[in-house]
């Protein structure tokens, strides 16, 4: 249910206010004036403003001290009051305050008419396409290239838990940054080289399994492959001395070779497709190590030879690159093979040639930081400058994750564990209203929810233990909550009898006088603040604990505010709210990567 139009009207709320704040400011003396743009996005709803009143607050630090970083809380406050004396209220800001001043900050406190706030906010949702709503300028955000590197499993080995959480962040960044506009570029770079691809090949030779028998299950047979040979080279030097041969053919271009691992990262990436398909994640483009061998390596080494940064070190035959007095790292190993270093080295700068990015964000688990730290300070030493666009995007890990047969190996087992709880919670709930045998998607939908909202929860650098009945619970803070209040909201514009009128103006927001409304209506006007503090953040919990709240205001409106069988004017401005408030945990749930139900 959506109605189209170029007004924008809460935009324009904002844009009366500020205005009306700049010539304010313009009384004052010795300030630098803010653009309008930072002031639209300092812009906050209060959320601790008294019951019965909806504020919008301007944090005084991050506007009138902009410049100026002397500037006292004394002088700050004298300057709010100015603010105070020289602003005009009218019908629609009837009021104006400044925060006491022991409070930790200060802030400029406009009362808004609920009325009006309503009405404008209220058409800002419903009345623009959804992309519109969300890319929104209502705070500055340039629309830049973004590459976002993210899941990157290892061929042969499981694609496993720490794969997800690289997996379901480097998604919900991907989304966000899209949402805001920007033109992203989402990348996913296997790892496929070194000296299992020989392992592999080894066991291949030794017919432990048939290219039929891999097609049908590549995953699992290429990692029983590997740790089988893995486990006769640890007792068998010829092994070892037979898979290093091995991969040493594949990297001089060995044609056989290089077909066999041609297919077998094409049966790998299908079988992966497979995997994200159930988490809903898409990539534009699957990057292979292997891209970046022998010629690309050596680009790399030799411009840092030719610069004095690249020194062989007496007696091991290693190449080291020094970053600094106490640190240095090998980019090649003494039998003249490079590392992942020295690949990634030269994947960052193909990819710089491809797509000139602002940011690329590798999103990586914690313990990587100090090959970033490297990375960056490599490419900074040959003299690329955008090397400072590279950002590592740190998680934590995981715990106690397993299913009932034991601890979790590979990804699928997970999702298929969580299915299987979900269609028994399913079966036994009273909120099930779908026929669970013949809905096996919706199964695996609200499966995923719980298992990818329980996980963007946490802060994402903590680590954090993982407990099945917690992410399943049709109560408190999970995914099955949200996505039961979604199907919940869907249920009532379908059941209640009015329909919104085709003109949003004619809505009576003068009716909305409930405590309960009013509340919700505060909440659907934090959604762009809380997308700003995500996207400054990089940060998902924001965005996941800001739909809970919106979803506890929901349940106590849904409990306390009927619309079916009202007067045909407070029906429809009440449908109003429920339907925006539908809208805002719909579109919230699509940037965290999770599909929203309408029945379940």
């Amino acid at each position: 249910m959506c109605f189209y139009s170029s007004r924008i009207m809460a935009s324009s709320l904002r844009h009366s206010l500020t205005t009306k704040v700049l010539q304010s400011l313009r009384c004052i003396n010795n300030i630098v004036l803010p653009e309008e743009t930072l002031l639209n996005s300092a812009l906050q709803v209060n959320q601790s403003s008294s019951k019965n009143r909806i504020e919008l607050q301007l944090p005084l630090y991050s506007v009138i001290g902009q410049g100026d970083s002397h500037v006292d809380k004394k002088s700050m406050f004298r300057r709010g009051g100015e603010i105070v004396k020289g602003f005009a209220t009218d019908e629609i800001v009837t009021g104006i305050s400044l925060s006491p001043t022991e409070s930790k900050n200060l802030f400029v406190n406009f009362h808004l008419d609920i009325s009006h706030y309503c009405r404008d906010l209220l058409f800002d949702i419903l009345g623009t396409h959804e992309e519109e709503y969300v890319s929104k300028k209502l705070f500055s955000v340039p629309k830049d290239q973004i590459i976002v590197e993210f899941s990157s499993p290892n061929i042969a080995k499981p694609f496993h838990v720490g794969h997800l959480r690289s997996t379901i962040h480097g998604n919900f960044l991907s989304n966000l940054f899209t949402a805001l506009g920007h033109n992203v570029k989402r990348l996913n770079y296997l790892g496929d080289w070194g000296t299992q691809f020989g392992l592999l090949q080894f066991g291949l030779d030794q017919g432990w399994f048939s290219w039929d028998e891999i097609s049908k299950n590549p995953i699992r047979s290429l990692l029983e492959i590997y740790v089988k040979a893995n486990a006769l080279a640890e007792k068998d030097e010829s092994v070892s001395v037979a898979a290093r041969s091995l991969f040493q053919r594949l990297e001089s271009g060995d044609q056989e070779l290089s077909k066999n691992w041609a297919e077998i990262r094409q049966h790998t990436v299908t079988e992966l497709r497979q995997t994200y398909a159930r988490l809903g994640v898409k990539f534009d483009e699957f990057n292979w190590e292997s891209q970046y061998g022998i010629k690309e390596s050596t680009e790399v080494l030799s411009i840092l030879e030719k610069s004095g940064h690249l020194v062989t070190r007496a007696g091991e035959g290693t190449k080291v690159v020094r970053l600094n007095e106490k640190k240095m790292v090998t980019l090649v190993k003494s039998d003249g093979s490079s590392l992942y270093l020295t690949r990634d080295v030269a994947a960052a700068i193909d990819r710089w040639g491809k797509f000139p990015f602002r940011r690329m964000l590798y999103v990586v688990d914690n313990a990587q930081s100090d090959h970033f730290v490297a990375l960056k300070s490599i490419l900074s030493l040959m003299g690329h400058a955008w090397a400072s666009n590279i950002e590592h995007v740190k998680f934590g890990r995981i715990k106690g994750m397993s299913t009932r047969k034991g601890t979790i190996v590979f990804l699928s087992d997970l999702l298929d564990e969580a299915h299987a709880r979900m269609k028994a919670k399913q079966i036994t709930s009273q909120n099930t209203r779908v026929n669970v045998e013949e809905n096996p998607q919706i199964t695996d939908i609200l499966a995923v929810s719980a298992v990818i909202i329980n996980d963007l929860k946490q802060r994402r650098q903590r680590d954090y233990v993982f407990n099945w009945d917690d992410a399943l619970q049709d109560k408190g803070d999970t995914g099955i909550r949200l996505q039961y209040t979604h199907s919940r909201l869907h249920s009532l514009e379908k059941m209640c009898g009015v329909r919104l009128p085709d003109d949003l103006d004619s809505l009576d927001t003068s009716l909305i006088q409930e405590q309960e409304l009013i509340d919700l209506m505060r909440d659907l006007g934090r959604f762009h603040q809380v997308l700003q503090d995500s996207y400054i953040h990089l940060e998902p919990c924001t965005l996941v604990r800001y739909l809970f709240d919106l979803s506890h205001s929901l349940g106590v409106a849904l409990k306390t505010i009927p619309v079916k069988s009202q007067e045909t004017e407070l029906a429809q401005v009440r449908l109003a709210i429920f339907s925006a408030s539908k809208r805002i945990l719909s579109i919230g749930l699509k940037i965290l990567g999770v599909q929203p139900l309408e029945e379940m």
